[in-house]
């Protein structure tokens, strides 16, 4: 026997959230819309749990996290977030609708056809957001790097040393003159936005490994740096 009586699909946005509802042996059926805030999540709970109800929720993973999750399991609510890409869909349905969403989490969560996501508690979520951050770091300083020889190869200055960005790399920019002065502050700007870069990196790489080993999953890191090729910030 089931041991849930309703089950609750919610298609999430920033803004609004709508909800809809597959009563155990019984009809699908569209809520409406929402706020998204937790006043109104709460609303929604006391709304729809009658008596010896118990209610199970899902909404996709994407954007806006994993809160929602865990007011609900703090309201003692059983709650999914299940992965996009793997919910059931008819061939050839491609008009989207926030109802529609709603209704296509609600019954599939009821025939047990999702599968959820791993949700990472408050802190793996934090050295996670750390990780990413330092991800965003290293693409901007990749950019920074891009635009600097770009702008230089656009006036015929091109290194003939063996590596970039190492000392001699450096002198040689360092050398560099424009007869314009207009060029040569653009120089020296990529220059400094390359080296900001570099030190908010590193900044957030002495970040990450003291995080790292403060962190609950020290031991499975630990043991993955075992493999060869494996470094912290693999």
């Amino acid at each position: 026997m089931n041991k849930f009586s309703k089950y609750v699909g919610l298609d999430v946005h920033q803004e609004t959230i709508a909800v809809a509802v597959a009563d155990m042996g019984g009809e699908v059926r569209y809520m409406g819309e929402i706020v998204n805030t937790p006043e109104a999540i709460a609303k929604v709970v006391t709304r729809l749990k009658r008596g010896t109800d118990r209610l199970t929720f899902c909404y996709e993973a994407g954007p806006c996290g994993y809160t929602i999750c865990r007011q609900l399991r703090e309201l003692k609510q059983d709650c999914q977030v299940v992965a996009p890409s793997l919910i059931p869909k008819k061939p050839g349905e491609r008009v989207k609708t926030d109802r529609r969403d709603a209704l296509s989490l609600a019954r599939p969560h009821r025939a047990d056809e999702l599968s959820p996501v791993w949700i990472p508690d408050e802190a793996q979520e934090a050295l996670r957001d750390l990780t990413c951050a330092r991800e965003d770091m290293k693409h901007l300083q990749r950019q920074a790097k891009q635009r600097l020889l770009s702008f230089l190869s656009r006036h015929g200055h091109r290194y003939t040393g063996r590596s970039r960005w190492t000392q001699p790399h450096w002198r040689w920019l360092e050398g560099i003159r424009f007869a314009r002065p207009e060029q040569q502050i653009v120089l020296q700007e990529y220059i400094d936005t390359v080296q900001a870069c570099g030190k908010r990196v590193a900044s957030l790489n002495r970040e990450v490994e003291t995080s790292a080993h403060a962190s609950t999953l020290w031991p499975v890191i630990e043991a993955l740096m075992a493999l060869r090729g494996i470094s912290l910030l693999a």
